[in-house]
C-alpha cells in the first residue's frame, strides 16, 4: 500500500530560496508577492493558492513540482476533500485536486461556475488537450463550431488548441471536473480559464486567503 506524502511546502520554498542567495525581499520583487505573504508561506502560516505556487516557481526559475518535492521525489499524492490549493476569480472557483508528482502532466480541476457565468468575452485556446465532466448544474461548452450542452454525467474531451469557451446560462451553480494535459505554460491555462490578466504581479483577483 503506497504511503500518503505531505510535503512541507513552506520549509522547501525557504530551503531553494536561500539556496539560490535570495532574501525574502529579492523573492518578493521577482514574484510579485509581498514579503509577509512569502514569510507566512515558509513558517507554514498560511497556505500558497496554486497562483502563487506558479509566481514563486517562475520567480526562482523551477518547474512548480520541484516545491513539492523533498530528497525523495513524490509519486502519490493524497489531498483531503475541499483542502485542495484554490483560486477564484469573476464567478469561477477552481481548487486543484492533485499537484506534485514529479514529472507531472496532467492537472486535475474542480472548477465551480456560478449563475449567468461566462468564461470570457471571447473564446480561447491554448496547447494540450482538455477534459471536462459535468458533476452538477448544466453548462454550455463550445469547441471550435460546435456547442455541446453539458448535464450532470455527461463529459467532453478536445484538443484545446481548439478556440473553446463555456457559458452557465442558467440560474443554478455549475461544477465540473476538469483536467488539462499540456508540458507548456500551466500559469497561463488557469489564467485563461479564471479570464484573470496576465504578467500582473500585483493582481489580487487571482489569489486569496493571504
Amino acid at each position: 500500500m503506497a504511503a500518503n506524502t505531505e510535503p512541507n511546502v513552506g520549509q522547501r520554498l525557504r530551503s531553494l530560496r536561500e539556496q539560490q542567495g535570495l532574501s525574502l525581499r529579492a523573492l518578493s520583487e521577482r514574484s510579485g508577492l509581498s514579503v509577509t505573504a512569502i514569510s507566512q508561506i515558509e513558517h507554514g502560516e498560511n497556505s500558497p493558492t496554486v497562483a502563487s505556487l506558479h509566481r514563486l516557481s517562475n520567480a526562482l526559475h523551477i518547474s512548480i513540482t520541484d516545491l513539492f518535492q523533498e530528497e525523495a521525489r513524490q509519486t502519490t499524492i493524497f489531498v483531503k476533500r475541499e483542502l485542495g490549493l484554490h483560486s477564484q476569480n469573476n464567478g469561477v472557483w477552481m481548487e486543484s485536486l492533485g499537484i506534485g508528482l514529479f514529472n507531472q502532466q496532467l492537472e486535475p480541476f474542480r472548477m465551480v461556475i456560478q449563475p449567468n457565468v461566462d468564461s470570457t468575452p471571447d473564446p480561447i485556446s491554448h496547447p494540450g488537450e482538455e477534459f471536462v465532466h459535468c458533476l452538477e448544474g448544466e453548462i454550455q461548452y463550445t469547441t471550435g463550431a460546435r456547442t455541446f450542452t453539458l448535464e450532470k454525467g455527461d463529459s467532453l474531451l478536445f484538443d484545446a488548441t481548439q478556440a473553446h469557451a463555456y457559458h452557465n446560462q442558467t440560474d443554478q451553480q455549475a461544477v465540473l471536473l476538469i483536467v488539462f494535459l499540456s508540458s507548456q505554460d500551466r500559469q497561463l491555462i488557469q489564467q485563461l480559464h479564471l479570464h484573470t490578466p496576465r504578467d500582473l504581479p500585483g493582481n489580487s483577483n487571482y489569489v486569496i486567503d493571504f
